[in-house]
């Protein structure tokens, strides 16, 4: 897909102003959308990478090889903000980088650094440090669970095991005895009110492996208001700028797999067997997020919500997170494209347009990617409970 930066107003209407790099030089690219014509001004590179003097404008046809460069328009932007694509040998395909760019507004907390770290392979690089808000940007959380065994689809979330994705409706909660082949399902009293997490203190009892009895045949669900401090939790990873291949590929990563567009983080397989075991159902929103009071609100499945990327190039779906590991992540492909995709072991797949990425898994997998390719980093644990406490629920 294109990664142009498109720069400031200019005497030239119509025209869409981007900078790369052709032959060695510093060009200002100047596109009009409706005749695809490209016309580049050479200029000498400079140390920042920025512009100098315009020569004379050349046309050049719409196939003509250019790498982007990380540069803004005449001023230098810092590393944080865009990275470039990367080009390799002739047939090798360019591939995607860590771009905060992409990211919705306010998905990200402050400024995104860049310093020295260390990978799961031993490989030592640079990494991005990313805070994402820990809350979606571009939609609203909720709904969970239904109110009364009669409730809708429509007002109520959804549930996921593994198996498939399930409208967490009233009749649904209901026949959960028949579904599962377990009488001990009862979650609704003799009025046909479900039993809900309605508080705070029966969401911390609920939403934990070691489920307290007297929460136990509940339909699970948290609140922004419940967390500590009645605020989301942010979480703060460390992700490659350039993802470097491991030498196989991982599924033990110690923590969430990755953060969205919308900063939200990706979170490891929700603890189905555990969750059943209780008599409980942990509901997901139709995004395919929920709650517990460790990590705040977090992504088990992939729905299609929030701020996606991209132009679906070379029959690719859009971009809406970026793996623990730097390398991006698509939304699931289906049928005939999930066929031709070649997907390996751990969802991903080359392009010309991006290179490695991976594509998520449909949410009824209850694993949005079953195992890492890239090398992560290992000096800090992205999620998880801090030292000495619970393990999350989910």
């Amino acid at each position: 897909m294109s990664r142009w930066r498109v720069c400031g107003s200019d005497a030239r209407p119509h025209l869409r102003r981007t900078e790369a790099v052709v032959h060695g030089q510093l060009a200002a690219v100047w596109q009009q959308d409706a005749k695809k014509e490209i016309y580049v001004g050479l200029s000498p590179l400079t140390p920042q990478g920025n512009e100098t003097s315009m020569g004379r404008g050349l046309l050049v046809a719409a196939s003509a090889c250019l790498v982007l460069l990380v540069a803004g328009c005449g001023t230098s932007q810092p590393a944080s903000d865009t990275t470039a694509q990367s080009t390799g040998a002739a047939g090798v395909p360019s591939q995607h980088t860590f771009e905060a760019d992409h990211f919705a507004a306010n998905a990200i907390v402050g400024d995104v650094a860049t310093e020295p770290c260390t990978l799961s392979g031993g490989t030592t690089t640079t990494c991005a440090r990313v805070t994402v808000a820990g809350y979606p940007s571009t939609y609203q959380v909720g709904p969970f669970c239904p109110a009364t065994i009669t409730t809708t689809a429509q007002d109520a979330g959804i549930w996921f095991d593994g198996s498939g994705v399930y409208n967490l409706d009233g009749p649904f909660i209901k026949n959960l005895a028949q579904f599962y082949s377990d009488s001990e399902w009862k979650l609704y009293d003799s009025a046909g009110n479900v039993n809900v997490t309605n508080t705070k203190e029966a969401f911390d009892g609920a939403a934990r492996p070691d489920v307290a009895v007297q929460y136990q045949n509940h339909c699970v669900e948290g609140r922004l208001a419940w967390l500590t401090g009645g605020k989301a939790i942010q979480t703060t990873m460390l992700i490659p700028i350039s993802p470097t291949k491991a030498s196989s590929a991982s599924s033990a990563h110690p923590g969430n797999f990755g953060i969205t567009l919308d900063g939200v983080v990706i979170a490891a397989s929700a603890p189905v067997d555990a969750i059943l075991g209780a008599h409980t159902i942990a509901a997901f929103d139709h995004c395919g997020g929920h709650y517990n009071p460790i990590e705040g609100y977090h992504l088990h499945g992939v729905m299609g919500c929030g701020h996606l990327e991209g132009d679906d190039a070379d029959g690719d779906t859009k971009m809406f997170g970026y793996a623990a590991d730097g390398y991006p992540i698509h939304l699931p492909l289906e049928g005939a494209a999930l066929s031709a995709a070649n997907l390996d072991d751990c969802n991903g797949h080359s392009t010309a347009s991006e290179g490695y990425h991976y594509h998520a898994n449909g949410a009824a997998k209850n694993a949005i990617l079953p195992c890492l390719m890239g090398e992560y980093d290992i000096s800090t644990r992205a999620g998880g409970p801090p030292p000495g406490g619970p393990p999350p629920s989910g």
